[in-house]
């Protein structure tokens, strides 16, 4: 039985140099260097789990550009490449079941009757409202989000669902804001204080 041995430091490097060119790419997306870090931590956690070692807890944003303090990872772990596999594909169910577990919480949130104004497309805005609508009755005021328009793609699917739905102008949002009792937005990206 071949057992394959790779070493920690080695992987951090390749996956730190593919994460920089992915950040390059996609300057603007804050999530992509915020799964490079998860992935980091994994590879971290994975090394602290095998080695018996106690994981030194190091801030997220300083994982991607540091190498300080690496020398504890240049032991060989046995079968690192599966754990760190099985630890991301626990991180995607993680991540593929948070809106239906957003989604569950709507009835908690929207009330009968309430007027909610959104913007444009979110497919967990989506699920939320579509979870909601099961057992409440309420209006959504889209705004259509121009140039894109996708508020429109959103507005013919909760009009296929009977959910009480009007569409209108991004430059009418003022105008409509003083009917509404809530607005819920998609987020594409949360900050760690809440920004």
């Amino acid at each position: 039985m071949l057992i394959l041995m790779l070493f920690p430091r080695d992987l951090m490097v390749k996956v730190r140099s593919v994460g920089k060119r992915i950040i390059l790419a996609q300057s603007n997306e804050s999530v992509v260097g915020n799964m490079i870090r998860r992935v980091l931590k994994i590879i971290r956690e994975e090394h602290a789990g095998c080695c018996g070692e106690p994981e030194e807890l190091k801030t997220q944003p300083s994982m991607l550009l540091s190498t300080e303090g690496e020398e504890d990872l240049s032991k060989p772990v046995p079968n690192l490449k599966g754990s760190v596999i099985e630890s991301m594909n626990e991180l995607l169910d993680e991540l593929e079941g948070s809106a239906s577990q957003i989604a569950a919480q709507a009835l908690e949130h929207i009330h009968a009757n309430e007027v909610i104004m959104t913007f444009g497309y979110s497919k967990t805005v989506e699920a939320f409202l579509k979870g909601a609508a099961r057992k409440r009755k309420f209006h959504v005021i889209i705004a259509e989000s121009a140039p894109s328009y996708q508020g429109q793609k959103l507005a013919v699917s909760l009009s296929a669902e009977n959910i009480e739905t009007t569409l209108i102008t991004d430059s009418a949002v003022f105008a409509m804001m003083s009917r509404v009792n809530k607005v819920i937005i998609g987020t594409h990206t949360i900050l760690a204080d809440g920004g």
